[in-house]
């Protein structure tokens, strides 16, 4: 059972523009589950070195940093992990004695889903998007070995440097289908005006072996359903979000939840389409 709050509490946080409710259904789930004295809370702000000195006057354990504060919060640091070095961008703050380290745990979870879904560094990909979730992808392509690739973005300011960096293709529009795998880190598909949009067109979708989207709302995209239906292999951006989280427990108890636990505090926090993409169905 968890301790009742009081002065030995760890007190862990998120700082967003648009703070939600999800990161901290799932790391309080999880602190009650597990019996840990921490607790979970959502911040915004405007004066962003104000937040981090409090982050690290209060002792606060752990910091999640999202949007837009990735890459500015990296001066008010003191140590830059090899995750979020790879992408000059920290998504996940541990504060150990006053000494704060920034590590991107997206990263970390693209990498691992890679891994765990048996994806080989041969494989040829088209990567569409050129945002900060798409350097996070990019990077952990390369860090694994992948060579072939191309990315995709009309927009030559970000696309082209983010393929210079990493060592592949841009292209401002779709090759020709051919690419075994498929990922997209557009808003395509997701909730909103381009809900219905497929993010790669369905010729393409039958050339591949693996469909990857890291749009999480939803998290069966018309992408996901399509390659589904032509019985390829998905990963999905819930499976994403969910083990980027997981990542950053870890990070802040030193405790790594067992796959029930992970699967419960996945249902409480996101619902059932979630917590089914983690175990592929």
């Amino acid at each position: 059972m968890k301790p009742p709050i009081g002065r030995d509490t760890r007190l862990c946080m998120s700082l967003s523009a648009r703070p939600g409710n999800a990161g901290s259904r799932l790391h309080n789930h999880l602190y009650e589950t597990l019996g840990l004295d921490y607790v979970y809370k959502s911040f915004s702000t405007r004066d962003l070195p104000a937040a981090i000195g409090g982050v690290r006057a209060l002792d606060i354990r752990g910091c999640a940093v999202s949007m837009p504060f990735k890459e500015a919060v990296i001066p008010l640091i003191d140590r830059i992990e090899d995750s979020a070095r790879a992408i000059d961008s920290v998504n996940t703050i541990v504060n150990d004695d006053g000494v704060l380290t920034g590590y991107n745990t997206d990263y970390i979870a693209v990498r691992d889903l890679l891994v765990r879904h048996g994806v080989s560094p041969q494989t040829p990909f088209i990567l569409r998007g050129s945002g900060g979730m798409a350097k996070a992808v990019a990077a952990a392509l390369r860090g694994l070995g992948f060579s072939e690739g191309i990315i995709v973005s009309r927009n030559p300011d970000t696309g082209r440097p983010l393929a210079t960096q990493y060592g592949y293709e841009w292209s401002a529009e779709l090759p020709e289908p051919g690419a075994k795998l498929l990922i997209n880190v557009t808003p395509l598909g997701m909730a909103g005006p381009d809900s219905e949009t497929l993010a790669f067109p369905e010729a393409f979708i039958r050339a591949c072996d693996i469909a990857f989207d890291v749009v999480a709302q939803p998290v069966l995209t018309p992408f996901i359903r399509a390659a589904r239906d032509a019985g390829k292999k998905t990963i999905s951006g819930g499976e994403v979000i969910v083990l980027q989280a997981i990542e950053q427990f870890a990070l802040y108890t030193g405790v790594r939840p067992d796959a029930a636990a992970i699967r419960a505090a996945t249902l409480a926090a996101h619902g059932p389409d979630v917590a089914a993409a983690l175990e592929g169905e």
